[in-house]
């Protein structure tokens, strides 16, 4: 019951309760004590509502939420308050001068709150530019420094604060009988909000200096000409949020490790602020326009980690050969889909991907199917260097709820709840590691997910829960500081994205030895500070799933790539059999099956499963998990990485032969004159870089 109170007020505990509660009251008081009329009692009631609201913003900010939805917003709020203000001063006689005065401040206040917003409105506008970038250097573009943070960023909640000068001084009027408190008050309000708007019309011309389209693409193609990219990765997704961005992420050191030169192009401004660590040229171009005025002559190879709608948008060049990369190996049906029929070629992990095109033979020709590996893996430790702790780690890593309930592969819906509690009757120490979109679209996987995350901190409070809370508060500011560092190291720089632009330069230092130092760091301290018995629901980007997977003894998961990558280490790993269908037509419609231990919806099989680990000499799919790495994942010799990079070389190779020799082509395939750039060449200086051995996990950035 008090859950799903607080799930309805969208709070998280006890004192966001309280505070809801003291927020609720005295904003309801207001009126009241205005009628009576309470000078004292209004004031108080004005000063505990106006501090419980700033605090609900920060702790509750669902609730905050909530109230817009009722029409309650923070605008509404202060009006209401100032109306209920001026009620009281006539409630208690105050002098028609002091009323007059009064009303006509705080209008022209709530005026000049609405014209700051129309001007800032207008420096936002401006300030949209057609491209985006990071790791170009756009110091030439002329675009102008982003309006100082104090007039910028959360303007309404500053605006509004500055009624505070008069309505304490209408209070003290009011208190005291004179009228001079009132007008000193008045006159800061006033004088504050033509300051403010004053401020901010300075910023405004200041924007109108901002490049436009023509200019601001005729610089990018300039810098893009000095680089002269040969092989891009193009990522959209309609949908785009941070849990998405893990697709081109993994993606990202494989890129930096090629022999040609590499750009990253995003169509979602959304992708670009969530991008991960890249020392590689980025170009974000929302609009299908504007990609066609991008020049890329030299680019024979575009890579694709997704399918969706934009990538129309790209497939149209005819100069290069498209290629769909995906973003993990499953055995869902989305990773056999017909819609990859617009590829030139779709390249797999191993011979299962291969043979799971079989479904739909007629649509996609087998020579389209490209065996490369996945370089992302080389991180994972083989079982035989794992060494295993006191208690057997089992990582539960469920995947989401798909887009519809045809594409439901969780189990977190159907037995999610009951194998965590089978799970801690069985005494393991338990990772939990759900889907970054679980919960999006399914009531039933978020409540799911909380209840999981309950069992599992329920159970924390009797394993030792002092001694290692003790030892998590201790790393806590190096974790941080940690945090920090990596966060700098994205590239990722402060202000809108023509900020960024702004600012964009070519890297100086690669930062990639720093970033696997401070990475490895970083999750040395996160484990030996949770100790070796406490669960842990991981829900951040930190710890990374293959930092996960090194510390399991066993995997627990559903139909999803998570399986097919845990096979790279030859652990066990049970598949979960939600609907119950007889072992042998579940293993005939899951390749990963193969080398599975299958767990029913009742979960009866999990003792003997767990045996697998408690006793390894009794683990009869050891020998299956063997073959099965070869056909899903490829041979270990040559490596995914070489695999890789021969594929790449070898389709840009044919790509350039088959070309009509011109001069200059547009992406479009629309000859152009050359452009003389007059940039130092950005070839030498990206790609020459050194790359140390591959990070756990190239998705991995800090939240």
């Amino acid at each position: 019951m008090i859950r799903r109170l607080y799930a309805f007020l969208g709070v998280r505990g006890k004192a966001d309760l309280v505070l809801v509660f003291l927020f609720g009251a005295t904003f309801a008081a207001l009126p009241v004590f205005a009628l009576l009329p309470s000078l004292w009692g209004f004031a108080a009631a004005s000063a505990v509502s106006y501090l419980a609201d700033e605090a609900l913003h920060v702790r509750a900010p669902g609730f905050v939420r909530r109230l817009a939805t009722l029409q309650l917003n923070r605008t509404m709020r202060f009006a209401t308050r100032t109306v209920m203000l001026l009620a009281l001063a006539d409630r208690l006689d105050a002098p028609d001068a002091l009323l007059v005065t009064g009303l006509a401040v705080f209008s022209a206040h709530f005026a000049l709150v609405m014209l700051y917003g129309v001007l800032h409105r207008a420096i936002r506008v401006r300030r949209v530019l057609p491209v985006v970038v990071r790791n170009l250097d756009m110091s030439e573009a002329g675009i102008p420094e982003h309006p100082p943070a104090h007039l910028y960023r959360r303007f309404l909640r500053k605006l509004l604060h500055l009624d505070l000068p008069a309505h304490a001084g209408l209070l003290a009027a009011l208190a005291a009988a004179a009228r001079y408190p009132a007008n000193i008050g008045y006159a800061v309000t006033a004088g504050l909000s033509v300051a403010a708007v004053l401020a901010l019309l300075r910023q405004v011309r200041r924007a109108r200096r901002t490049p436009g389209r023509e200019d601001v693409i005729r610089e990018v193609n300039r810098q893009l000409a000095g680089y002269r990219p040969e092989v891009a990765l193009y990522f959209s997704f309609a949908a785009v949020s941070r849990d998405f961005m893990y697709q081109v992420n993994m993606w990202i050191e494989t890129l930096e490790r090629l022999d040609l030169r590499p750009l990253i192009i995003l169509r979602e401004r959304a992708s670009f602020r969530s991008l991960g660590r890249t020392r590689l040229p980025v170009v974000c171009v929302p609009k299908a326009d504007d990609l066609a005025e991008l020049e890329l002559p030299d680019v024979r190879v575009v890579l694709y980690p997704g399918n969706a709608g934009k990538n129309v948008h790209m497939l149209r060049v005819a100069e290069a050969k498209h290629v769909f990369i995906g973003h993990g190996d499953s055995d869902k049906l989305a990773s056999s889909n017909r819609v990859s029929k617009v590829y030139d070629e779709i390249w797999v992990a191993g011979r299962a991907g291969r043979d799971r095109y079989q479904r739909i033979r007629h649509a996609i020709n087998d020579e389209a199917i490209v065996e490369v590996g996945r370089p992302q893996l080389a991180s994972i430790r083989l079982h035989a260097d794992h060494t295993p702790g006191p208690l057997p780690v089992v990582l539960y890593a469920p995947t989401w709820e798909g887009w519809s309930d045809d594409d439901c592969h969780t189990s977190l819906i159907p037995m999610g709840v009951s194998l965590i509690e089978k799970l801690l009757s069985e005494n393991v120490r338990v990772l939990y590691k759900p889907h970054p979109l679980t919960g999006k679209r399914s009531p039933a996987a978020a409540a799911a997910d909380r209840a999981v995350r309950a069992l599992l901190s329920t159970d924390n409070e009797h394993r030792d829960a002092a001694d290692a809370q003790a030892a998590i508060d201790a790393a806590g500011p190096r974790l941080r500081e940690i945090q920090a560092r990596l966060g700098e190291l994205t590239g990722r720089l402060r202000g809108d994205d023509a900020q960024q632009t702004r600012e964009a330069r070519i890297p100086d230092h690669d930062g990639t030895a720093e970033w696997h130092e401070l990475h490895a760091e970083w999750h040395r301290l996160f484990w030996e500070s949770r100790g070796p018995l406490r669960h842990h629901a991981i829900l951040k980007q930190l710890p990374t799933l293959y930092e996960c997977f090194n510390q399991a003894d066993i995997l627990i998961s559903d139909v999803s790539s998570v399986v097919a990558d845990f096979v790279a280490s030859l652990k066990p790993y049970v598949l979960t059999n939600a609907h119950d269908l007889p072992d042998e037509d579940f293993r005939a419609a899951y390749t990963t099956a193969g080398g599975a231990y299958l767990l029913d919806r009742d979960c009866a099989q999990l003792p003997e499963i767990l045996r697998s680990v408690r006793e390894p000499r009794h683990d009869p799919m050891s020998s299956q998990r063997r073959i099965l790495k070869q056909y899903v994942l490829g041979p270990d010799r040559p490596t995914s990485m070489e695999r890789f990079n021969a594929a790449v070389n070898d389709l840009a190779d044919r790509a350039a032969a088959e070309r009509v020799p011109t001069e200059g082509v547009s992406n479009e395939g629309v000859s152009k004159e050359g452009v003389s750039t007059g940039v130092e060449p950005l070839a030498e200086r990206v790609q020459d870089t050194a790359i140390p051995p591959q990070r756990a996990d190239s998705a991995d950035l800090v939240g």
